[in-house]
Order: structure tokens, then sequence, then C-alpha cells
């Protein structure tokens, strides 16, 4: 029987190879160790020799059968061998890391963050949306020794997952952004959210380590008990307050210290749309300072930061305007997206909804009170795409109903909207940012 490869000895060949991993066979890079990981379609195990052939320092694998000679390193569990590689990894960096992880608002967090911290700091982030099981350990990999700070993100759609993360990146900070309806199906309805978010919390309290919190938010406060906390929110008590002045466009907000007046700081004027992002700009705001980074730097960082990846980001058509929050949904941020929407001044205001994905048995439920809070808004121009909503039709006569995105392209291609304000928001599923062109 072939040996196995220990932890420490496959770390010794990570630092000799520069650091350099991959796990995808259509991006092999020269000099990389290649990690052969399985899906429900796939073993890479087949593709191990060809990445060698193609490159690759190594391969790591878990198929004896695959072994040609010693560039195939023998492990019981590829998946296992690289979550521990990313333990150890971080185990010898003595730098902070910050896990985020919540139901909404991960992503922008996250950016925020960074572009705040990274104005003292070389700051390292999830990049993308590496936040699961393989994207936490790619992220912890990515970082050396010139960074001084990591913040990773970390999601979840099933219970014990965050604890697991949290074991792998072993955070000394955290950050739950809220703890809403997401994934519905998977953790097993609201209180299994509830459960599964606060893992982090459960964490960090053994580890004695410290959290980030918004004071405002009861059910955050309610698990955080017994924990060490800094925060953030509109209540002059606590470690950072602010106070939104404008959610029109784009959102201003003034901030300060605990117990320091408000009025005389610099009005923050940010490039972010929507009401809900205050609390995230609040939120980097604390973090930043928390960390020493100056005041000027704060503001400067967060009036600067330009949304991308089709996350609340405004854009101008040749007729109209944009809010384009597509990159995802559930029914929380449906929810607040609508609300903030429906408050705000936009004449013809026009809305676009996709389908909310993995609500399980939930789903038409949710879809319906989506529906029941249209119609209880001054919004009257609405146009639902996807399954899900369709199976809604008959009950709400006074809304635009298709299937698919395609019937959705082809009745705009036809439809003349012009000289108004469009809200598009729908699961990343949906791809609802392929009807930009035809509005």
């Amino acid at each position: 029987m072939k040996k196995y490869t220990s932890t420490e000895d496959l770390y010794k060949l990570f630092i000799d190879c520069d650091q350099k991993i991959t796990t995808d066979t259509r991006k092999l890079e020269s000099g990389a160790i290649f990690f052969a990981l399985k899906g429900d379609n796939f073993d890479a195990n087949l593709f191990a020799n060809n990445a060698i052939d193609s490159g690759c320092a190594y391969a790591v694998i878990d198929n004896e059968e695959v072994y040609s000679n010693e560039k195939t390193l023998l492990v019981k569990n590829v998946l296992e061998a690289l979550q521990q590689l990313a333990h150890y990894h971080r185990k010898q960096l003595q730098i902070p890391i910050i896990g985020i992880t919540g139901s909404n608002g991960k992503t922008t967090n996250k950016e925020l963050i960074q572009a705040v911290l990274s104005k003292k700091f070389n700051a390292y982030a999830t990049k993308g949306n590496l936040n699961n099981h393989i994207g936490v350990p790619l992220t912890l990999l990515a970082l050396n020794k010139t960074h001084e700070i990591g913040i990773v993100e970390m999601g979840a759609n099933h219970q014990g997952e965050i604890n697991m993360l949290c074991e792998i990146a072993d955070p000394d900070f955290g950050l739950i952004t809220n703890i809403g309806k997401a994934h519905l199906e998977g953790f097993g309805g609201e209180e299994g959210v509830k459960k599964g978010k606060s893992e982090m919390y459960k964490y960090l309290k053994k580890k004695n380590g410290k959290i980030f919190i918004n004071g405002d938010d009861s059910v955050l406060v309610e698990l955080s008990e017994n924990l060490n906390k800094i925060y953030y929110g509109n209540n002059s008590e606590f470690d950072i307050h602010g106070k939104l002045f404008s959610s029109g466009e784009f959102v201003e907000f003034k901030w300060n210290v605990k117990h320091k007046d408000l009025l005389s700081q610099p009005l923050v004027k940010t490039q972010m749309f929507g009401q809900y992002n205050f609390i995230n700009l609040l939120c980097a705001t604390c973090i930043g300072n928390y960390f020493g980074v100056n005041e000027k730097d704060i503001n400067s960082a967060l009036e600067n930061y330009i949304p991308e990846m089709n996350r609340s980001q405004v854009k101008k058509t040749l007729t109209n305007t944009i809010i384009l929050d597509a990159y995802n949904a559930n029914p929380s941020s449906m929810n607040l997206a609508i609300e903030n929407f429906d408050k705000q001044t936009f004449d013809n205001k026009v809305v676009v909804l996709g389908d909310m994905f993995e609500l399980g048995e939930f789903a038409k439920e949710e879809h319906r009170k989506i529906l029941v809070q249209l119609q209880q808004s001054a919004i009257k121009k609405v146009f639902l795409v996807g399954v899900q909503f369709f199976e809604l039709k008959d009950e709400f006569l006074n809304y635009h109903f298709f299937k698919s995105i395609i019937d959705l392209k082809e009745f705009l291609s036809s439809c003349d909207i012009s000289q108004s304000t469009l809200l598009i928001k729908g699961s990343r599923g949906m791809q609802l940012e392929k009807t930009v062109d035809f509005l």
C-alpha cells in the first residue's frame, strides 16, 4: 500500500510551490499543486496525471489506482486534506481573521470592510463567492506573509456548516450581518436559520474572540449574550453610532464614536443605493475604527466604493435608471428592497422580480407574501418572472407574469418603458441582469 502524505509534508510542498494550488482542470497552472476533488458527477482523480503532464508540480489524490509516481500525493480524502492544509496554514499566520456570515449582505459587508481596512493594512478578502467548504480553504491558502489581516466570508445552507467553516478558518473576530429567511429548505425553517448562523457566535464564545454586532438587531443581541462585543447602530451608547440623512438615489450618513455628537461630523456621501445599506456602511465604519483606521480614510473608502456584480448597482440606460440588485434574493432581502424602493420619490417606478430559490416547502407562501407586500405599496407597474411567481398569476391579476426570462425579454423588446426608475431583483439562477439591454 502506498504511503499517505501528511498535512505537514503537504504544507512543505505548498510553500515550495509558492502557494500555488488549483482545483479546476480548466485552470491548471504550471508549478501548482492540483487537488483532485470529487463531486456528484465527476471525479478529478481521473485527471490527476493529466494535470501533472500539463505542468502541475503535484496532484493530491485519494484513489490509489491513479497513483503513478512521487508527484501523485495520496491522502485519505482530498477535500479533507485541502481543509486541513488551509487550517494548518492559517495557524502559521500571525494575523487577525474576521469571519463574516449572515442571511443578507455578506459580500457587500466583506467588500466595504476590505475597502476601509485597506487604507491602513494589506487586507485580503474572499474573492467572488468562494465562501463554502471549498472556497473558504482556498481563501485561507491565498493568504501570504505580506497580508496583515484576513476577511473570510462564510456561506451556509444547512446547520453545522458555519461551525465547520469556523473550525477551518479559526476567526478571531466575527460578524453576523443579520438572520433572515434564506436557504429555508436546507436549514429547515427560520429557527433552523437562526441556529445555523449563530454557530459563529458559539465558536467565538468558546475561543474568547470578539464580535462586531448591530446593536439595533434584537435577534443578534439575544444570541450574543456573554460574548465580547463591539456595537454599532443608531444608539449613541454604542461604540460607533450613526444616522441616515438620505437614502434617495444614494445613501448619505454621519457617524461618530460613543457619546460624541453626530451633527458636527462630516456627511459621508456614498455611491450605494438603498436604506438597507446604511447599516452595512456603519458596520465597515465600526470595524475600521476598531482597527485604528483614521476618520478621513474611513469616509474616503466608503465614498469611493462602487458596488459591482449586480449588487445594488445604479445603472443609467438611454431612457431609464435601473437599480440592479440581481445577484441573489431571499424573502428578507426582497422585502427590504421593495420597502426601500416604495419610499423613494422617483417618477414612474417599475419593479421586475424573479423567483427566490432554495425555499422548499415554504416557496409558495413566501412568494405570495411578496406579492401581498407589493399590493400594499404604491408601486403599480410590476413584472414577475419564474415558475414560483407564475403559479400565483390567477391571484394577482393586476401584475404581469412570465414563466421564464426568455418570455420576459420577448415582452420587453416590444414594450416601451422609458423615463422610468426600475428595481430589478431575483435569485442568481434567474439571471435578471440579462434584461438590462432591453431597458
